[in-house]
């Protein structure tokens, strides 16, 4: 009996060690994602004056904002794939690292381009390497914490992470667009010290002693297995209206607020920080639901009818007053509140071998599809006519801003709808397993 009380101490401060390392890993990549965050909705809130600066006319910030937005997705796009992959292979904090030492930079070149060109670049290096924090946090929080508790770590990321949207937008309003960028990037290099004492995965380190690299991240298995590939698409189509709503509202509110016949347009930075800062209050709140509810397809159902009715609201309740319409974007942001349950979801739809790689790249297809989102948003607001073949045309009528953000907005909650309703539930799913 003597030596049986020095033996539970020692293994009591075992765990008392091991639970802080996993609570500061999480920690950690709840900054991560604030960073993220910060630097990945700063260019929707300083596109008109940075594009000023530059030289873009009063009539091409639209189109221009358009096209940069897209080039930043499009590195989005590239980058989860990429840091998905490397995530499998060589563990999910070797990303973290990885990713948040090139945003970083990235974000400080920002503060110093001085053409369109270099600007363009420079989002794409930028959201290249944003591209590896936010789903990587919430592969470390699935694998790290218990299956019981784990939608809480995701929904602790996401409310931490999204409030960098407020930030941002002080940070701008106070110090310019090109200080701001230079901050966001110092904030990240100061995350790397904080990373020096995070843990890699436990389910990680039991899966690189049974599966050899090349059966790590293999992205061929998403196309090799049709059940695979349908839960991946299904995924990905239930984030899309999410990024409809920030992407083509929000980013765009001064030109809804314009057709609306709003005297005074309003501040697209103050849009972002008014619907991120309810988005991350109502995340709170839906990740405690799914908690209670013990579902995620209950959670984001709820979400997504919420943004129906927020939507609605949006293009009805004409105002001229700028703190309704301030409302209405915040309303806009409780619809779009199951982002961390929409990706805690694509971490748990796949096996260890593949859920860096599901997990990372999944947000940020979302993210993509905003090019084809917004290509769609444009052509729809100025119409289009061209020849298909000889004698055959195609006619797009000119619906205006609203009506074609209604049309995008619809489309993509139908395609959320119907893969909700087909999409398996993994409140309860055992994580530790791998896909042949």
């Amino acid at each position: 009996m003597s030596g049986a009380a020095p033996v539970s101490i020692t293994k009591s401060l075992q765990q008392i060690t091991a639970d802080r390392v996993v609570a500061l890993t999480i920690l950690v990549s709840a900054l991560g994602y604030f960073v993220d965050i910060f630097d990945l909705l700063l260019f929707s809130i300083v596109r008109v004056p940075s594009l000023k600066d530059l030289g873009v006319g009063q009539a091409d910030l639209l189109s221009m904002g358009i096209r940069l937005l897209n080039i930043q997705m499009a590195g989005l796009l590239v980058g989860g794939f990429i840091w998905g992959v490397i995530g499998d292979k060589y563990g999910r904090v070797s990303v973290l690292f990885g990713s948040i030492l090139l945003y970083s930079i990235g974000n400080i070149g920002n503060g110093f381009v001085h053409s369109v060109d270099q600007y363009a670049l420079l989002r794409f290096l930028t959201g290249f390497g944003l591209a590896g924090e936010l789903g990587i946090g919430v592969t470390l929080a699935s694998e790290l914490l218990p299956k019981e508790i784990r939608g809480l770590g995701a929904t602790f990321i996401s409310f931490i992470g999204i409030m960098g949207a407020t930030l941002a937008y002080y940070i701008s309003a106070t110090m310019g667009w090109r200080d701001a960028y230079i901050l966001g990037g110092i904030l990240g290099l100061g995350l790397l010290i904080l990373r020096l004492n995070i843990c890699e995965s436990g389910m990680y380190h039991q899966m690189e002693k049974k599966e050899n690299k090349s059966s790590r991240g293999n992205i061929l298995l998403f196309f090799k297995n049709p059940e695979l590939l349908k839960k991946y698409l299904m995924v990905v189509l239930i984030g899309a209206p999410i990024w409809a709503t920030v992407a083509i509202f929000i980013t765009f509110s001064p030109e809804f607020a314009k057709e609306f016949g709003m005297t005074t347009l309003p501040d697209p930075g103050k849009a972002v920080m008014f619907c991120y800062g309810i988005q991350a209050i109502a995340g709170f709140f839906i990740g405690i639901i799914s908690q209670k509810l013990q579902s995620r397809k209950k959670a984001i159902l709820l979400s997504i009818v919420l943004l129906i009715i927020a939507t609605f609201l949006f293009v009805t309740v004409r105002t001229n007053s700028l703190t309704v319409f301030y409302a209405l974007c915040g309303a806009m942001g409780i619809g779009g509140a199951y982002w961390a349950m929409f990706v805690q979801v694509g971490a748990e739809q796949f096996g260890t071998n593949i859920r860096a790689t599901a997990a990372t790249s999944i947000p940020n297809v979302v993210r993509g599809s905003v090019i084809p989102m917004t290509a769609g948003f444009h052509v729809m607001i100025k119409g289009m006519d061209f020849q298909v073949l000889s004698g055959i045309h195609i006619i797009i009528p000119a619906l205006g801003v609203t009506a074609s953000g209604v049309t995008i907005m619809a489309t993509a909650i139908t395609l959320a709808l119907v893969s909700l309703w087909n999409m398996s539930e993994t409140f309860h799913v055992d994580l530790d397993y791998i896909e042949g």
